[in-house]
């Protein structure tokens, strides 16, 4: 049995700076669930575990989520910006809190370059939000495709 080959359909990346990113994606990721993780509770645990699960759907060799790669991204983003929002709005301020707020900002960063490198920046990953909607649209409403009304 052969290799899996995993097609990426980003633009092409030079392979020691998306290895390098991707490295500290993981790095940060594991960081902040571990920090989640220890401090108890529901709330902290269920933090843990998306982390958990989008960081692997980032790193998983599997094509379909290769696929998908930029849309696992911007879940990750998300999910990190709501945690910090939630820290500012409810979160407890003790020291290891500021650390976990330095670590997800820092993700923050190295996720937006990776949306540079891999997808060639937002305005094209919006664009492949907008063309994802109006495809989900076409096929909910049974709307013609582009193709099919010629």
């Amino acid at each position: 049995m052969g290799l899996m080959q995993v097609s990426i359909p980003s633009r092409s990346v030079p392979g020691a700076l998306a290895i390098a990113l991707r490295l500290v994606v993981v790095g940060l990721a594991l960081a902040t669930a571990a920090i989640h993780a220890t401090l108890g509770g529901w709330l902290f645990l269920a933090n843990a575990a998306g982390y958990t699960v989008l960081l692997l759907a980032m790193i998983a060799p599997i094509a379909f989520l290769a696929r998908w790669r930029w849309v696992v991204r911007a879940a990750l983003i998300g999910f990190t910006v709501a945690t910090i929002v939630g820290w500012f709005m409810f979160g407890a301020r003790f020291p290891l809190a500021y650390v976990d707020k330095v670590i997800e900002l820092v993700l923050l960063a190295v996720l937006l370059a990776e949306v540079h490198v891999h997808d060639g920046g937002p305005a094209n990953v919006l664009r492949r939000w907008v063309d994802l909607a109006l495809g989900i649209a076409r096929s909910v409403l049974r709307l013609p495709t582009r193709e099919t009304a010629r």
